[in-house]
């Protein structure tokens, strides 16, 4: 099974990307280059936060997710997020998710992530970064998603590839826990950052929305951290964009796709008055990215980089 991509393959496919960006830009694309393909709806976890897990409580059969591998593909999509529920629940007969991984980087997906809640291990060499569900510290987080912090962390330390994301949905349960996890990203090895997204309150989760105020003073205190140098992925130039909601929206470059369905941006996005309320900084961040904000394209040329490519520079 393959777990790294040749160094040529790897350049070509950046030298790709920088195109794909360019051309966006300069002639107004809309093509979509991020998918995100949810391989299972199953999850372990019943978080507060979350509305889309355990609807149908099905593994999609592998056939199926080639040919939605296959669908993404031929829509020129490079870069490729699984999701679930917790996609390590996932399997049909023998296969696992690394079977997936495996079948997208046949097709020719450049760069393969993996978003997971932690408590089914983090070990996933196959994945160029998988990104672990933390979601403050051990009080908020086990109040937001039940008593999984130390198990979660304990894989987090035991991980053997330094492919880790730390990766929290701010909200008003674990909203004075920012710092904190920007620390503990700081201090573990297999981690590379931490990305953070605002709660996006989609219905029955409403309580744990962040009012305006708050959504200006965490966008303001993750800036902080990103100049005082800790490995936040995150892009300061669009925080007072995500903060006020004036991103552009919904993002065409990013697709989902569920059994077949697809999705722009979210599925969010079919909920009315749900999109404009939406806190996935990353598609906030991409928005501005494709329409050529200047502060926007100056950030990710200078620290994606190395944000990507290994563990960014400590404080």
């Amino acid at each position: 099974m393959t777990t790294a991509t040749p160094a040529r393959s790897r350049l070509g496919f950046w030298a790709g990307l920088g195109w794909f960006g360019l051309s966006t830009v300069l002639f107004r694309r809309r093509d979509p280059i991020v998918g995100s393909l949810i391989v299972t709806d199953r999850c372990n976890l019943a978080c507060r936060h979350c509305a889309v897990a355990n609807l149908r409580r099905v593994d999609y059969p592998f056939a199926t997710l080639q040919q939605d591998l296959r669908r993404l593909r031929a829509q020129g999509v490079r870069i490729l997020l699984l999701y679930g529920g917790e996609p390590l629940l996932w399997h049909d007969g023998t296969r696992t998710l690394r079977d997936v991984i495996a079948e997208a980087r046949s097709l020719g997906f450049g760069w393969v992530g993996v978003v997971t809640n932690g408590t089914r291990g983090v070990d996933l060499a196959e994945a160029d970064l998988v990104l672990v569900s933390l979601d403050g510290t051990r009080e908020h987080h086990d109040a937001i998603r039940g008593r999984t912090y130390d198990r979660i962390l304990a894989a987090i330390e035991t991980a053997t590839t330094p492919n880790l994301c730390l990766y929290m949905a701010v909200n008003r349960e674990n909203v004075d826990d920012v710092e904190d996890v920007a620390r503990l990203a700081t201090a573990l090895p297999a981690v590379r950052g931490v990305s953070y997204n605002l709660h996006t309150p989609y219905p029955g989760t409403e309580e744990l929305a962040l009012d305006p105020g708050q959504r200006r003073d965490v966008c303001e205190r993750i800036t902080t951290l990103i100049r005082d140098g800790y490995p936040v992925v995150n892009l300061a130039a669009a925080l007072p964009r995500v903060a006020d909601l004036s991103a552009p929206r919904p993002c065409p470059q990013c697709v989902v796709v569920e059994d077949g369905e697809q999705w722009t941006c979210g599925r969010c996005s079919e909920i009315p008055g749900l999109c404009e309320q939406c806190g996935f900084t990353f598609a906030a961040e991409l928005s501005l990215l494709f329409c050529g904000d200047p502060a926007v394209l100056a950030e990710v040329v200078r620290r994606y980089p190395s944000l990507l490519g290994g563990r960014a520079p400590r404080p």
